[in-house]
């Protein structure tokens, strides 16, 4: 066996030092010898870590090392995590963010997605537009079957696998293909752009937040069907190519129909989807209930006299979008997330209350002390017995 950790000689045929911890799994560890087939296994005991949501402003300070309050946190993180109580899995989006990343101080942007690999502990959320999909799924069918509007939350939207479990001793790294760095750069600015020029026309907008809210909810919808229709368009045409460059988006109308019996007609599946384009179920999933009050939000403030500076606004929601995108698919289901002062701020407000909604807690530096404070607490809850299963699963 491929001993990790050498614990001293083998049991069972007394080989100096050849006998050690070989791999942690679940809630247990194997013990075995170099030389001989000698095994035996511990047992650990269950643990229930805490998720904690690191948005990309936190990795980026952190990585320079130029604010010691983010490096001392990261390292207290990192610290907790090793102690299997909290754990940071990174997204998709912090791929997509870091890949646009320009470098800093003789640093990459592969040396930050390390970083924040290697703070994750190897544990990964399901890509965004995976969780878009199931949430969109989940409450179609509930809506199918007559279940109660309330979406219903599970880590297994987001996660692949159990984080509830005790850590190995490596971490398998899967790559994937991130596009071209510079299309996606002008991509950005672009959509901060349009976002940015919609302000003249909101400050003129007589409709209440929950009207903007019901705009946003039935644009979600149109952009479903719309996207659907350009993909099955291009097929019916020829276009081929169709099924390489379509949105994601557009693959969302399909899952909807899969949800049928195989003998239901196209116009009774169509009606219902557009019955369920229209319900409280719709209105109900997360990252879309999210964006829309996130969107009213600012469609609020920009009404009372915000951003009037068009290149300054620019600036300053640059990364807006992407922000938006963090919050609205992964902050329901952690329960700690640390963002920046703006975003905080923003869905502090009433009318959105995340940290109610959800039951989760927001971090900035607008109240450090108490993230601090929270991690502290956190260590405080180790028990003997959970010191006693690290002794065995990290000598």
């Amino acid at each position: 066996m491929l001993v990790t950790h050498v614990l001293g000689d083998c049991p069972g045929c007394g080989a100096k030092d050849q006998f050690g911890n070989v791999w942690v799994k679940g809630n247990q560890v194997l013990r075995g010898c170099m030389q001989c087939k000698y095994n035996t296994t511990v047992w650990l005991p269950e643990i229930k870590k805490k998720i904690i949501y690191l948005d990309q402003f936190f990795f980026s300070k952190a990585f320079r090392e130029t604010d010691p309050k983010f490096v001392e946190a990261m390292s207290r993180i990192r610290q907790i995590s090793e102690k299997q109580l909290l754990v940071a899995p990174f997204s998709s989006i912090h791929e997509d963010e870091t890949h646009q990343w320009r470098g800093f101080d003789g640093k990459n942007k592969d040396d930050l997605l390390e970083f924040i690999k290697t703070a994750s502990r190897g544990h990964e959320f399901e890509p965004a537009y995976n969780v878009e999909q199931t949430q969109i799924v989940k409450a179609f069918q509930a809506f199918l079957t007559g279940r109660p509007e309330k979406y219903d939350l599970s880590q297994n939207d987001i996660l692949h696998r159990n984080i509830h479990e005790w850590d190995d001793y490596y971490r398998i790294d899967v790559g994937r293909y991130s596009g071209n760095i510079e299309i996606i750069r002008d991509s950005k600015l672009q959509c901060v752009e349009g976002l940015v020029d919609l302000f003249p026309g909101w400050r003129k907008s007589i409709d209440t937040f929950d009207q903007h809210v019901k705009i946003e909810m039935i644009t979600a919808a149109k952009g479903y069907v719309e996207s659907y229709i350009l993909y099955k368009s291009r097929i019916a045409n020829g276009d081929h190519a169709a099924f390489l460059d379509s949105p994601v988006m557009s693959q969302f109308m399909q899952s909807l129909l899969y949800c049928f019996p195989e003998e239901t007609p196209d116009e009774t599946r169509l009606k219902q989807i557009l019955d369920f384009f229209r319900s409280r179920h719709f209105d109900e999933i997360p990252h879309l209930w999210l964006q829309a009050r996130i969107f009213a939000t600012l469609k609020d403030m920009v009404k009372r006299g915000a951003y009037t500076d068009r290149e300054g606004a620019i600036a300053r929601l640059s990364g807006f979008i992407h922000d938006l995108r963090h919050i609205s698919i992964y902050a329901p289901y952690c329960d700690a997330f640390i963002m920046d002062k703006a975003m905080a701020s923003l869905i502090s407000d009433p009318r959105i209350n995340i940290a109610n909604r959800y039951n989760v807690k927001v971090f900035s530096l607008n109240n450090w002390d108490i993230f601090l404070g929270w991690m502290n607490e956190l260590d405080s809850t180790i028990s003997q017995e959970h010191r006693v299963g690290l002794a065995a699963a990290y000598p």
